[in-house]
């Protein structure tokens, strides 16, 4: 239990949370794209951004944060993303929760909806999928 409180794992965790950043970037840029200017209605924009982000996400945690050697990578990306999956279930889920529940705007909902899902994808990958 000590190994998964050591600074290691600490640094691993930071590390996820600065490609968590990147994907951020992509998943607010793509949902924005969707929303405002294609006109896809707001939940299926926030599954697309998040989409196009948890791609991003594996290939960079893949090689900086985790240094998997695994060389079944199609298997691997496919866990991350299932993880990316259930993630996608609690981000939505706290989202509607702030905007049709409590009327918050969408954006800063969205932001604090990242962050949940975010300590989730996190655990379930470091032993689960890079374990």
């Amino acid at each position: 239990m000590s190994e998964y409180l050591s600074v290691a794992f600490l640094w691993k965790f930071i590390k996820f949370c600065i490609v968590g950043a990147t994907g951020v970037v992509v998943d607010f840029g793509i949902t924005y794209v969707c929303k405002e200017y294609i006109k896809i209605p707001k939940y299926i924009s926030n599954a697309i951004g998040f989409t196009f982000a948890t791609s991003t996400n594996y290939f960079f945690n893949r090689i900086w944060t985790f240094h998997s050697q695994d060389p079944e990578i199609f298997t691997e990306y496919f866990l991350f993303f299932f993880v990316s999956i259930v993630g996608l279930g609690i981000n939505t889920l706290v989202l509607w929760f702030f905007v049709d529940k409590y009327k918050k705007n969408f954006y800063l909902s969205k932001l604090y909806a990242i962050g949940v899902a975010s300590i989730w994808n996190f655990l379930a990958n470091a032993f689960i999928t890079f374990a």
